[in-house]
């Protein structure tokens, strides 16, 4: 069943309002991480994700699912966090063929520095944006799926 033309507009509309936030929180944590920490926003991204897990380590298929990266990619990522002493691979002791991806001790005192530049750049971009009145429900909704707990990253086939 199709939807009216309406609300595939709405939906149309929707989603541009949502992606142009996105790009505007991208854009200007990039440039504060970036400049401030050399860090990018998907760097950042994947010390804060692995900061969280039992362990602070993910296999790397799940890394690439919870980061909504492929897998050429998040090896890149990986590999450029590695070779800065900020994560470690080692082999999964159940499975040879599994390998994790863990926060070093620079990449937490890193994500540890950063962090507060991270949230405070956060909180001003989602403020500037509640003022738009196109926006405003968007930042409601964010702000309401913080209180809700972070869904575990989807096991990797």
């Amino acid at each position: 069943m199709s939807l009216p033309d309406d609300e595939v507009e709405a939906q149309v509309h929707g989603w541009r309002l949502l992606a142009v936030l996105h790009a505007r929180i991208e854009a200007r944590l990039e440039r504060v991480l970036e400049a401030e920490y050399e860090l990018s926003v998907s760097e950042y991204g994947v010390l804060e994700l692995l900061s969280r897990q039992e362990g602070y380590h993910l296999r790397m298929g799940q890394l690439a699912t919870a980061m909504a990266l492929s897998q050429s990619a998040t090896t890149r990522l990986v590999n450029r966090l590695e070779d800065r002493g900020l994560l470690a691979r080692h082999l999964c002791p159940t499975d040879r063929r599994g390998i994790y991806s863990e926060v070093a001790p620079a990449g937490f005192a890193l994500l540890e520095r950063a962090r507060p530049a991270h949230n405070a750049t956060l909180g001003e971009v989602l403020a500037e944006a509640s003022l738009n009145p196109e926006m405003a429900h968007l930042v409601e909704a964010i702000g309401a799926a913080e209180a809700m707990p972070i869904a575990e990253p989807m096991a990797s086939a």
